[in-house]
Formats: C-alpha cells, sequence, structure tokens
C-alpha cells in the first residue's frame, strides 16, 4: 500500500518544502504567547498536518525581521524558502509583512484583514457586529452606563485590526441608541484587568455594565469588580468576545461571543491549500459571526449599590 499525501499541485518558487509558514508575533507581556494565541497555533499545526504540510512558526511582526527573510528565501545563506506558503496573523491596518508579500507574490492567506481586504484571501471574525451585538444584548436588560474594555495600548496604538473594529462596532452601537460610549485600553493580564475597574468605577460610579474582548484580563475584571462591592452579574453585568476555556473558567461564567479558533485555523490552512493548488483563481474571504452563549455574567440592570435614596419615613407629631 502505497501513501498519498495531499500535496499542493503548484510550488513556491524553489520548489515543494511540504511545509506551511506561520507568521504569528507574540502578544503577552514579556513578548510571550498568550493562552488564546497557542490555541491558534495548535489549530493551525493540526489541520497542516491534515492536509500533508508541517509548520513553521515564525514570531516576526515586520518584514525586516531575519526569521522572516529567511521563511521566505530572502537570506542567500539560507537557501531558497524554507516554506510554500504563509499564514500570516496579528494583522495590522498598515501591515508591512502583507504589503511585502504581496509585493513579490510569495503565496499567503491571513488570519485577520486590513485594507488590502478585498485582494488577499482571508479568514477573520466580525470584531465590530460582534461588538455591537454585546452592547444591544445589555441595552436589552436595561444597561445605559456601558464600557468598552479594549486590548492594550501598545496594540491599538500599531493598528491591530480586531482592536479597532471592535472599538468602531462598539461606539457605532452606542450612538444608534442615544448612549455616551466610554472605552478604555487594557494589558493583557490580570493586574491590568483590576486597574482598568478602577479607572472605569472612578470616572463613573454609576457604570454597570461592560463589554470586553481582553480576555486575558478577564479575571482581574472580576477581582476588581468584587473589590469595589460589585457583585457580578447583580450588580454588574460583563459580557465579551472570547474562547470558551476563558469564559468558562471564570466564576460566574461569561456570555460571550465565542472564538471559534478550531473553525478559523482548518478555514485558514483550507484556504491556504487551495491557494497553493489554484494560484490564479481570485482570493476567497470567510467571516465568521458567532452568536453570544449565555451563561451567567449578564443581568437586568438594577441600582449601584450605596446609591439608593435613603428611605424617608412620614412623620408624626406625637403628644405625651
Amino acid at each position: 500500500m502505497t501513501e498519498h499525501r495531499d500535496e499542493p499541485t503548484t510550488a513556491s518558487p524553489a520548489g515543494r518544502t511540504h511545509t506551511l509558514g506561520l507568521l504569528y508575533p507574540p502578544a503577552g507581556r514579556n513578548q510571550v504567547y498568550t493562552t488564546m494565541q497557542l490555541a491558534f497555533i495548535g489549530g493551525v499545526a493540526e489541520s497542516a498536518t491534515r492536509h500533508g504540510y508541517d509548520l513553521l512558526l515564525s514570531p516576526a511582526a515586520t518584514d525586516d525581521d531575519p526569521s522572516f527573510r529567511r521563511m521566505v528565501g530572502e537570506e542567500p545563506a539560507y537557501g531558497g524558502p524554507r516554506v510554500d506558503g504563509v499564514i500570516v496573523m496579528e494583522i495590522r491596518r498598515e501591515d508591512d509583512r502583507v504589503e511585502h508579500l504581496a509585493a513579490t507574490g510569495f503565496p499567503f492567506v491571513a488570519i485577520g484583514r486590513n485594507h488590502r481586504a478585498d485582494a488577499v484571501g482571508w479568514v477573520d471574525l466580525d470584531f465590530a457586529g460582534l461588538a455591537s451585538g454585546c452592547v444591544r444584548h445589555l441595552a436589552d436588560l436595561g444597561h445605559r452606563g456601558i464600557v468598552f474594555v479594549n486590548r492594550s495600548e501598545q496594540l491599538f496604538d500599531s493598528g491591530y485590526g480586531f482592536a479597532r473594529l471592535g472599538d468602531e462596532g462598539y461606539t457605532e452601537a452606542m450612538t444608534q441608541l442615544g448612549l455616551v460610549p466610554r472605552a478604555y485600553l487594557c494589558g493583557d493580564d490580570l493586574a491590568s484587568g483590576e486597574e482598568v475597574v478602577e479607572r472605569i468605577l472612578l470616572d463613573d460610579p454609576m457604570t454597570t455594565s461592560m463589554v470586553t474582548q481582553n480576555e486575558a484580563a478577564l479575571e482581574g475584571v472580576y477581582r476588581g469588580l468584587t473589590r469595589h462591592g460589585r457583585s457580578v452579574p447583580r450588580d454588574f453585568s460583563v459580557v465579551g468576545v472570547a474562547a470558551s476555556p476563558w469564559a468558562e473558567q471564570v466564576s460566574p461564567q461569561l456570555t460571550a461571543a465565542e472564538i471559534p479558533t478550531k473553525e478559523m485555523t482548518r478555514a485558514a490552512v483550507e484556504l491556504m491549500v487551495e491557494r497553493l493548488r489554484k494560484p490564479g483563481a481570485p482570493p476567497r474571504h470567510v467571516l465568521l459571526r458567532p452568536l453570544i452563549t449565555l451563561r451567567a455574567s449578564t443581568g437586568p440592570c438594577r441600582s449601584v449599590p450605596g446609591s439608593e435614596p435613603e428611605p424617608e419615613f412620614p412623620e408624626f407629631d406625637i403628644d405625651f
């Protein structure tokens, strides 16, 4: 019996390597991969293996990173390309990796999208639509003081697509509902989650709810709310965009639009293999819109603890 390998019919300029590249810079503090990122790496590796490919990981965030140049065969000392095609992640609005690959014609697809969306094959979540849906879920429960907790200032300022799209969706939904948007940037760690709650309640103690797409700070957010006497969901509702392991490990479990890592990575590898087999075909796009899974972190809006007016009692004239 002979083994059949699912090979592309078109190879990279230097010939087939039976390897796919993954350009994925770490987003965690101290340049480490977050738990979510590790799930994406595992998903890409698993899907690549099913199609007969190995996976080569590069942390390159820019096109001048030596690991990027080695991967695509632009370091003469290392010979030709080390991969047949590249999957690019942590896409920025202006991303020189995407520009470089497009200019040189090296096969690639993206998880995420930017201004080149029409010309590039990609898989992405509808972050704007998900943030908007989270706002409307809270508004339907009677909340009016709804804040948005985004990713870190560094990621936002560098133009990461999901951070910008989530902010846009939140702001648009709040404006359409006649509410005042208040968005906060937050580091991807527990301490930053506690700190952002401090800022939120200092700015407006009457805030009763939050939309977040910073799952790494979620436990810190819960701790901060507890420290300030806010019980979830009795006094404060939290809804977000998060992978199920994050949403289910906090207590109470997070009501969230789930990030389908398996589905996204499977689709990205399929688009990459298709791109290698049919290089002249128009790029395909996969936009996922997961539904909000109701768990236990949202509830009807109630008065903020300590904000209730003092009870008034009738005065009686008593003669002794």
